[in-house]
């Protein structure tokens, strides 16, 4: 199992912050969020940690170096990071030929996610959060009898589902998987007029293959989207984390 960290965006919401800094190493207590993240790796089976970079990416490859800890890291480069998301996932399309799990590099989260989204019995899963309150803005999963039906911000029909849930940004993917998610990643390319982000080619992927999903039990986390995310995480998650004993 590898992890497939995105974080090559550039993170204009959170501007000046992010003008002359990637968003994964804004501090929270003290550490960004990456080191923090690949910490949370450390303690899982994963094997090794491969970051798509862009923005600021020197900045990043001097934080993390070659390896984390017992963790070794490679870097990608997305040439194109200030433009679609679909664009990082697609420069490491051929790191999917092992067990992955792709995340989003902006979320601060306990490494119970992780144990969580890896013990889930379907080989490809999204972990989401039912108690999420929607404002909008929010990725959303619609999910019927176990079973992933449609991921995306606005999903206009939703189809006839008992499960709703925010996205936390993190989606396990089988091998098998792998080539059936680079086609509907050529799919998204192919049609920027439909299509934008790597979510919309998971959503395309859930036409072809079971994708399964694991709840975060109501543990605290949140993604880092905007100033006041950055003051959250800091003065409220991330003390809730804290007092789970958990790593964050």
């Amino acid at each position: 199992m590898r992890a497939l960290i995105l974080a090559a965006g550039v993170g204009h919401r959170l501007a000046p912050l992010t003008d002359r800094q990637p968003k994964c190493l804004l501090p929270v207590g003290g550490r960004s969020l990456l080191e923090r993240m690949l910490e949370s790796l450390s303690a899982v089976p994963v094997s090794e940690a491969v970051i798509v970079v862009g923005h600021c990416q020197d900045q990043i490859r001097r934080v993390t170096g070659s390896r984390f800890g017992r963790l070794p890291v490679r870097y990608i480069e997305n040439p194109e990071y200030t433009r679609d998301s679909i664009r990082s996932l697609w420069v490491c399309r051929d790191e999917l030929d092992e067990d992955s799990i792709v995340m989003d590099a902006d979320v601060l989260f306990p490494t119970a996610f992780l144990r969580r989204l890896l013990a889930c019995p379907d080989p490809s899963a999204l972990l989401i959060d039912r108690g999420f309150t929607d404002t909008g803005e929010e990725v959303k999963v619609y999910a019927r009898a176990g079973r992933v039906l449609a991921i995306g911000k606005k999903v206009l029909e939703p189809p006839p589902h008992d499960t709703v849930g925010e996205a936390i940004g993190f989606f396990k993917c089988a091998a098998a998987h792998g080539p059936a998610l680079r086609e509907c990643m050529e799919e998204v390319l192919r049609d920027q007029s439909r299509y934008r982000e790597y979510e919309d080619a998971i959503d395309l992927l859930l036409r072809r293959v079971r994708v399964g999903w694991v709840d975060t039990g109501g543990l605290p986390w949140t993604e880092i989207d905007f100033v006041e995310d950055l003051r959250r995480a800091d003065e409220e998650v991330l003390p809730l984390i804290q007092r789970l004993g958990d790593h964050a």
